[in-house]
């Protein structure tokens, strides 16, 4: 959770006529292909377009593409648009086909519509981002603000207002009954402590101050409490930013559970469309590598039964979504198969590794068999690296949080091991060094992300010093 997504003033207006213009894009572009490609503008078209209007604005609000207008990044936004867009044509496709109308429609004409209708909602939404932000960075529709709290969340917001002039919130400076200790200034000029909670009180009552965020410490309840009762006296909005940060969130985000708000400290994010997202990636990008490795399966597994005795596949337990216990398929690349209460790792000059094993493991060839985990739903192409269930129930006593790396399923590849953290963990450090990029992975997971770390996985596959 971060702050800008607490810096919410009213945008209904905004949403409603980019929701608008959003559908008038959508059909628009459509009949404007039509009249290019010189194809017959019929009653079908008109209700192909009027259903992806439909699928867009609904699914649009489900992932928030109309939550957040203040503080949020173009870059976010856009992604957005474009996986939102992508479920309206699978969407849409599905319906042809189960309805048996795909024949109606030129595919010359939806194809081109399926292409380029995100790139025109990209550009308009652009240029309304542009606008917007011209005009708030200028003092049109800008909103003062003043925070409670010179401490380091205050600064924290204050931070993220003077880097994001578009939201439209002027930063007056900070109220603290405490000043702050030290020489070295809280934020950059001009955010300033400009008095404290009884001038913040006074400033409120003479129309000075929009907006108020209340950045006290939970400790301060009492402070908060009195506060909050004398400013009910005036016009200001007031915000409270509650001092969560001191917790170590893990994909943090607001609920309700009945009537009352919730916050999240350790999620997964895949929920929702997320998870329908994660899913059909792992499916179709397995499938589609599997399709193209098939041969090289067979060969593979011929080498592995020539060159020294066992099977081919090497079966081992380890620790899968929510903790539960799964089988993970690998080549088998050493004369042993460990699966109990006594797994070594490899190291560099292990004697159990086979001269073919070793190099299946230096090119992660020996990794291909987890394509199949992947499709039966056990793994994901992208996540956390699963251990053994001993070395699990060895590190979860020795480093805090491991076990949140199970609040998403195991990957063939993942974030830390395209940072270099692959391979033998000869140290805590090494494994702390890990989880850590594990949860980074986590909380800051995108579908690029993804793609971003499957494409360097391909692209250092053959040249990582970590793997053997």
């Amino acid at each position: 959770m971060r702050i800008e997504n607490l810096v919410r003033p009213s945008r209904a207006k905004l949403a409603a006529f980019s929701q608008f213009m959003d559908a008038a894009v959508i059909v628009t572009a459509l009949w404007l292909l039509a009249l290019l490609l010189g194809v017959e503008w019929q009653e079908a078209h008109l209700v192909a377009g009027f259903w992806a209007i439909g699928l867009f604005l609904l699914l649009g609000n489900i992932s928030n593409l109309y939550y957040t207008f203040r503080g949020v990044s173009g870059g976010k936004e856009f992604g957005r648009l474009w996986l939102t867009w992508t479920a309206v044509v699978l969407a849409l496709l599905f319906l042809a086909y189960s309805t048996k109308t795909s024949e109606t429609y030129s595919r010359r004409l939806y194809l081109s519509w399926f292409v380029l209708t995100p790139l025109f909602l990209v550009i308009w939404r652009g240029w309304l981002q542009i606008l917007v932000g011209s005009m708030r960075s200028r003092g049109f529709n800008t909103r003062s603000a003043a925070i409670v709290g010179a401490r380091e969340l205050g600064a924290y917001l204050a931070n993220n207002i003077l880097d994001a002039p578009w939201m439209g919130l002027r930063a007056v400076g900070f109220y603290d009954d405490r000043r702050p200790t030290g020489s070295r200034p809280l934020v950059r000029e001009p955010v300033e402590v400009v008095g404290n909670l009884e001038t913040l009180v006074r400033h409120a009552r003479d129309g000075r101050i929009d907006i108020v965020y209340i950045t006290l410490p939970m400790s301060a309840e009492k402070r908060i409490q009195d506060l909050i009762a004398r400013l009910s006296d005036t016009t200001v909005s007031v915000y409270l930013i509650p001092d969560v940060f001191i917790f170590d969130l893990l994909h943090a985000s607001w609920g309700t559970v009945g009537d009352l708000p919730a916050l999240s400290i350790s999620e997964t994010p895949f929920y929702g469309v997320d998870g329908i997202i994660k899913r059909l990636e792992d499916v179709l990008l397995a499938a589609a590598i599997l399709l193209v490795v098939a041969i090289p399966l067979v060969v593979i597994a011929i080498g592995v039964k020539l060159t020294s005795p066992g099977p081919v596949l090497f079966r081992q337990h380890r620790y899968g979504l929510r903790g539960n216990k799964i089988e993970v398929w690998k080549f088998r690349t050493m004369t042993v198969c460990e699966n109990g209460e006594n797994v070594v790792q490899a190291s560099r000059t292990d004697s159990r590794v086979t001269r073919f094993g070793a190099f299946l493991r230096r090119t992660s060839l020996d990794e291909l068999p987890q394509l199949f985990n992947v499709l039966q739903g056990t793994m994901s192409l992208v996540g956390p690296r699963p251990h053994a269930v001993v070395h699990n129930e060895q590190y979860r006593r020795l480093i805090g949080r491991y076990m949140l790396r199970h609040k998403v399923k195991p990957g063939i590849t993942g974030l830390a091991q395209v940072n270099g953290w692959r391979g033998e963990t000869d140290s805590l450090d090494k494994m702390r060094k890990r989880v850590e990029y594990d949860l980074a992975y986590i909380h800051n997971w995108s579908l690029w992300l993804d793609l971003k770390i499957l494409f360097l996985t391909a692209f250092r596959a053959f040249n990582d010093k970590n793997a053997y």
